[in-house]
Parts: C-alpha cells; sequence; structure tokens
C-alpha cells in the first residue's frame, strides 16, 4: 500500500489552506492549541487515552511525580517515611495545598483517590495486593499499611502513565468503573466546563491559589509554574486546516502534526519544530481475544508472522530512517529490559507464509472488524496498513471509520461484532509507559481484569510478578527475556515498532520542555 494512499487525499497544503488570514490574537496569556485528539472523557482514571492524561496534568497533581531519570520525587507530598523495613509508608502533604472548589486538600482525599485508581491501573493493582491498610492519621498525613515490603511504592503513585491523580473524596468515592463527569482538582490550572464542547473545544484557566513547589523543574517533578492564563484546546481533524491555522498564527502549539507537513513547518521562521517527548511513541496493534477469529492463538500469530514493522511506520513517518525505529519486542527499546527472546515471529515478514498459518489454524472467513479513527491521521495510517495486510491473508474485513472519541467507547464493549463489538484496533503509547511490566499496559494478561482486548495468559502475569521480586537488574533482566518470549508466544497485541513524533509551537511561546508527557505548566507567551 502506497504512503500517498494512506495519508488519503485531501491532506495536501493548498494556497487556499495557508493563505487564510489569521484570527483575533487574543490576550497574550492565552496559549491556542491543537491537541492530538478530542477530548471525550474527563475521567483519567477511566480511560487510559492520551489526550485525557493531558488533561488530567492540567487540572491534577500527584502525591509523587518522577523527574527526568524516572526517579520518584515528592509532589504534593512534603516527603514520605518508611518504617518497620518497608511495612509502613507514612506521606506527609505539603501545606497550602486547595481544590478548584476551595475546599484544602485532606489525607482522607488522598487516600480515596488513591484507592479508586488502584482498582483501574495496572501497576496499581499490583500494589493493591501489597496494600493492607490504607488511611488518613490526620488531614495532613497518611499511611500505607503494607503485607509485605513493596518498595516500587513512591514510584507507581507518581509514574508519568496514568498517575494516582487527587481528586476530592466526594469524587474519588465514585465507582472506580463508572465514569466521572467532573472535573475538580488541585493542579495549576482549572477547568471550564462551561465552555467544553466535545469534539470542538476544552478551556482551562491559571488556578491563582495553586502553590508550585520550590525546586527546579526536571521531567514531571519540580516546579509547576503556570504562566499562562488560560489554554484553550481546539480540535482540528483536518491536518492541513491545522497547518495554516500554525502558519497564519491562529494556533500556537500543535501537538502532534503530521510527519508530511513537517517541511512546511520548517521553512517558516515564525514556528519552532522540535521534539518535545522524551520518548518514542510506539504503534500498538491490538486483538480481541474474546470473540473469533483472534480467540485462536494460531490466528493470531498468523497475523504477526505478517507484519513487517518498516510498513507501519514509513506509513507514518515517512521514508527518512532517523524518523522511526523497527522494536522486535515488547519493551521500550534502548531500555534495561529491551528484548529480542523469541522475537522470531515479528522477523518472519512473509504473507505467504502467514497466508498457509492461517488456513492451518482453522480460519473460516470470520468477519474481522477493524475501528480506525478517521480523525487520528497516526493511528488511522497504522490502521490502514493492517486493513490492506488482512485482506491480503484473505481474512473477511470490514473498515470501520469513526472519530478517535467514538472508538474509546467501542473499545470497552465485549460484545461480538453483530452486536456492535470489535476484532481490531490500533493505539500509541510512549516508550515511557512500556519499559517496566508493572506498568505495561499491552501486557496485562489477566483476563476480564486485562485492557481492552482481555488476553488471558498465567504465565505472563506470573513473570510479571516475578519481576517486582526480583534481587538484583541480572534477575530483572532474565525475567524480562522470558516475558518477552512469553508475549510472542501468545500474542497479547502485536507491536509494530516505534517513530518519534515531534510538536510544533510559534517562537513566541517559551518554556516548552522536554517531558514524558504534553504538560503546559512553566510556558509562557510574549
Amino acid at each position: 500500500m502506497l504512503r500517498r494512499d494512506i495519508l488519503s487525499a485531501g491532506l495536501g497544503l493548498s494556497a487556499a489552506a495557508l493563505a487564510r488570514p489569521a484570527l483575533a490574537q487574543g490576550a497574550a496569556k492565552v496559549l491556542r492549541v491543537i491537541p492530538q485528539a478530542n477530548l471525550t472523557s474527563l475521567d483519567p482514571f477511566w480511560t487510559t487515552a492520551v489526550v485525557t492524561l493531558n488533561h488530567g496534568y492540567l487540572v491534577y497533581d500527584t502525591l509523587t511525580a518522577v523527574n527526568s531519570r524516572t526517579e520518584p520525587q515528592p509532589q504534593m507530598a512534603e516527603g514520605w517515611l518508611v518504617e518497620d523495613d518497608g511495612r509502613r509508608w507514612t506521606f506527609t502533604l505539603r501545606e497550602g495545598l486547595f481544590f478548584h472548589d476551595g475546599e484544602p486538600v485532606r489525607a482522607r482525599d488522598c487516600t480515596a483517590s488513591i484507592t479508586r485508581w488502584a482498582k483501574r491501573d495496572p501497576f496499581g493493582q499490583v500494589l493493591w495486593r501489597a496494600v493492607d491498610a490504607l488511611e488518613p492519621l490526620d488531614d495532613r498525613r497518611l499511611v500505607f499499611r503494607l503485607k509485605e515490603p513493596f518498595p516500587f511504592l513512591a514510584l507507581a503513585l507518581g509514574k508519568s502513565p496514568s498517575p494516582a491523580f487527587i481528586m476530592p473524596e466526594r469524587l474519588a468515592q465514585v465507582d472506580a468503573f463508572t465514569q466521572i463527569r467532573e472535573a475538580v482538582g488541585s493542579g495549576p490550572f482549572r477547568f471550564l466546563p462551561e465552555e467544553w464542547n466535545p469534539g470542538q473545544r476544552s478551556v482551562w484557566t491559571r488556578f491563582d491559589r495553586y502553590a508550585p513547589r520550590q525546586d527546579a523543574p526536571d521531567g514531571l517533578a519540580g516546579a509547576k509554574v503556570p504562566k499562562l492564563d488560560r489554554v484553550e484546546w481546539t480540535v482540528i481533524s483536518d491536518p492541513a486546516t491545522a497547518a495554516g491555522a500554525m502558519q497564519t498564527g491562529e494556533q500556537d502549539y500543535w501537538e502532534y502534526p503530521l510527519h508530511d507537513l513537517l517541511p512546511v513547518m520548517r521553512a517558516n521562521r515564525d514556528l519552532v519544530v522540535e521534539q518535545r517527548l522524551t520518548e518514542g511513541t510506539y504503534g500498538c496493534m491490538r486483538l480481541n481475544h474474546l470473540h473469533p477469529p483472534f480467540d485462536k492463538v494460531e490466528i493470531r500469530r498468523a497475523v504477526a508472522m505478517a507484519v513487517d514493522q518498516r510498513d507501519y511506520l514509513r506509513a507514518v513517518a515517512g521514508e527518512a530512517p532517523e524518523g522511526w525505529g523497527v522494536c522486535p519486542g515488547v519493551f521500550t527499546c534502548g531500555s534495561p529490559l529491551e528484548s529480542e527472546a523469541g522475537s522470531e515471529i515479528l522477523k518472519t515478514h512473509d504473507v505467504e507464509k502467514a497466508r498457509a498459518a492461517l488456513k492451518a489454524a482453522g480460519y473460516a472467513g470470520e468477519k474481522v472488524v477493524l475501528v480506525a479513527p478517521g480523525d487520528y491521521p497516526q493511528i488511522n495510517a497504522l490502521s490502514l496498513v493492517t486493513a490492506d495486510l488482512l485482506r491480503r491473508l484473505g481474512m473477511n474485513v470490514e473498515l470501520v471509520s469513526v472519530d478517535w472519541g467514538t472508538l474509546g467507547q467501542r473499545r470497552a464493549s465485549r460484545e461480538p461484532v453483530e452486536r456492535g463489538g470489535w476484532n481490531v484496533f490500533h493505539t500509541t503509547s510512549s516508550g515511557n509507559s512500556l519499559n517496566m511490566p508493572p506498568i505495561h499496559l499491552m501486557l496485562r494478561a489477566n483476563g476480564k481484569d486485562a485492557w481492552f482486548g482481555w488476553p488471558d495468559d498465567p504465565e505472563i502475569e506470573r513473570l510479571r510478578a516475578a519481576w517486582l521480586r526480583a534481587p538484583d537488574p541480572a534477575e530483572a533482566r532474565r525475567i524480562g527475556d522470558a516475558l518477552n518470549a512469553q508475549a510472542m508466544l501468545s500474542i497479547p497485541y502485536v507491536p509494530l515498532g516505534f517513530y518519534w513524533q515531534p510538536s510544533v509551537w510559534r517562537r513566541n511561546v517559551r518554556g516548552v520542555g522536554r517531558s514524558p508527557s504534553t504538560v503546559f505548566w512553566n510556558i509562557e507567551k510574549s
């Protein structure tokens, strides 16, 4: 399949698209952002969508946060004390913390938030098995009493993918599997629900009572200073229109520009094009393990046998080899656990062998419903490569194009395809979400409690637990190799390699730092 076909007609820059006059500039401290996707959910525990995570970092704060070396640091916490041979952790809140509704942040808000988070988050679920009790001692102190030592506790609470955001107790008491429709936190920006129009616009304003830490910013830790009066997200699903808005000054920041348009952006002296995210963006093909045909491991392996990561990466990031890299394993390439143990299946790249394997597995022409986000160009490109590949394998593919918000809702359905379910969808994940077993969402294989797709592989789960108890790095690496090999046997998902995703901002926007996630504190606009 040609890349120009994948990106589809209409994405090229026409003179009309770039020549439109700029709109009124507005206040100097308003940052106008083109987000990577539509914000459809406000609940950072209910969904793993990156756009909701970015919203979460605007609105909420966390007890701990990771620095640029992935080390947990105090954030809302003044600090913590570990006693009883690692089985008692006491956290003390900083003074002067307030929620956006004017209420002070209390320890009971933290215990309720962490309890709700731990029911959904993979690392939280692992942590919770070691927790005997979590309770407030007074308004500023909370204590974890553990059944056994858990040295990763501070990291689990503040890790960059899906941290334990703190919300008021009244919201945290909502069932973890019920979506919260209100966004009240204690973070640097306050969400404006009256200006939220899903699919079009989301707005946050500076929270004047936010008290930043005095430490220097470092990764997601340290001072989070809200230097902007407002942050306004405008959804512009057509990349050519988005490029025009950046060129003319209608928008200030484009989170995920289309790679084809980067040369045009770089040619504009008023724009900065840089790699802001510190990790590569990894493509993932997620298969539904509950229903035919991918309930059969042999059929999942047949598809993996046909995949050539280079096809996917070129579809998204073009031919330039510095823009992407193959990574035939489940752990982040370049990380301590990078592994190709058992990964021969991802190096096969043979459609004929895969077609024969599919026939031998008993594929009987069952419909394969592939849901693709037409408004998310990068993930849509991955989806179209898979649609073409499965058809070449002889599979009966129905490609369903929806917006990203609808895909996020549909992927939660466990129904068969004839009742609105799905067989395949694609997503992406930052490398910092795939570098350790307890945070690797795609590797969770605990059946009905796993992430969408619901793989069930007890051996993967056993190895994940063993990694947490590894006595030294060598044993942790051995277990990592075993995890990679087991994942290549059961195929909880198909890794598609990684690409680098730059961002674009206007030159009068300063303070844009490198981070594992897109955050808007410490940024200012002249």
